[in-house]
C-alpha cells in the first residue's frame, strides 16, 4: 500500500507575527519557518501505517518555493521514502493546492492521503475536502483515530457534539487532527540518511494547473489590543453595563 502525505512551509507556531508596514501581508523575512504542525501528525500517522506493516510506501509532497525542499527533507527523516516538490514562488489558493495534489494523486496512485486538517497560516481548512470532491473520493475529516484493515479504513472524527466514527473503502483521503498522535522528532542519524533519499521535483505547468489568485488580500492588520475591565459594585451595574457599553445584552 502507497501513502501520500501533504507537507506546507509556514511561519513556525512559536513565532510571533508581524505585519508589514505597508499592510499587505505578513512579515516573512528573516523569519523562522518549519512544517505546518497538523501535516507533522500527518507524516507521524504514516509512518506509524508503515511501521505496523500496513504500508509499504510514503511519499511526502509539498508545494511552495526552492525552501519548501527542507520541509520535505524533515519530512523525510521523519520516516517517509521520498520526497516530491512542486516548485512554484506564487501564493497558491487551496484550490489551486487541490489541483496540483489531484495530478500527484494520478501519477502516483496513492490507497491513502494523509494530510493536516488546516495550516496555521491560512486556517482554510479546504484543501483535503477540495482534494476529495475532485476525486470523488471518501474522505474522512478531523480525524483523532485511525484504523486501517484489509482494505477497509475506520476514521474517529472530532465534532462538535463528540467522536463520531466513519467507515471508509480506500482509496480515501484523510484530514489529521491535534490528538491523532505525538509527532516524533527526527534524530540526527535519519536527518544523514534523509539527505540521501530521493527528492525530486515538478511545476503547476508540468501538471497542466493554473495557480493564478482568485482571491485579493486588500488589507492585513494585527487584532486590537485588550482593554482593561472594571469593577462594578453590584449584579445591577454589571447587567447595565453589558447592555449600554457592551451591547450583548
Amino acid at each position: 500500500m502507497k501513502l501520500l502525505v501533504c507537507v506546507k512551509r509556514v511561519v513556525d507556531f512559536n513565532v510571533k507575527i508581524r505585519v508589514k508596514p505597508d499592510g499587505s501581508s505578513v512579515e516573512l523575512s528573516n523569519v523562522k519557518m518549519s512544517m505546518n504542525p497538523f501535516d507533522e501528525i500527518a507524516v507521524e500517522e504514516a509512518v506509524r501505517l508503515k511501521e505496523q506493516g500496513k504500508a509499504s510506501e510514503i511519499v511526502a509532497v509539498s508545494i511552495g518555493p526552492q525552501q519548501a525542499g527542507e520541509t520535505l527533507r524533515t519530512a523525510l527523516a521523519m520516516g517517509a521514502d521520498r520526497g516530491i516538490l512542486v516548485k512554484t514562488d506564487a501564493v497558491v489558493e487551496p484550490l489551486a493546492v487541490a489541483k496540483l495534489l489531484k495530478g500527484m494523486v494520478e501519477q502516483e496512485k496513492p490507497d491513502l492521503v494523509i494530510l493536516g486538517k488546516q495550516a496555521i497560516d491560512d486556517d482554510s481548512n479546504q484543501t483535503g475536502q477540495m482534494l476529495a470532491g475532485l476525486l470523488g473520493w471518501p474522505q474522512g475529516t478531523f480525524a483523532s483515530r485511525v484504523n486501517l484493515n484489509e482494505g477497509a479504513l475506520e476514521v474517529t472524527r472530532e465534532v462538535d457534539g463528540g467522536l463520531q466514527t466513519v467507515g471508509l473503502r480506500l482509496p480515501a483521503i484523510v484530514t489529521t487532527d491535534l490528538r491523532l498522535n505525538e509527532p516524533r522528532y527526527a534524530s540526527l542519524p535519519n536527518i544523514m540518511k534523509a539527505k540521501k533519499k530521493p527528492l525530486d521535483e515538478t511545476s503547476p505547468e508540468a501538471l497542466g494547473v493554473d495557480v493564478s489568485p482568485r482571491l485579493k488580500v486588500l488589507k492585513t492588520a494585527e487584532p486590537g489590543g485588550r482593554k482593561a475591565g472594571v469593577k462594578v459594585a453590584s449584579v445591577a451595574e454589571l447587567v447595565s453595563k453589558l447592555k449600554t457599553e457592551a451591547g450583548v445584552l
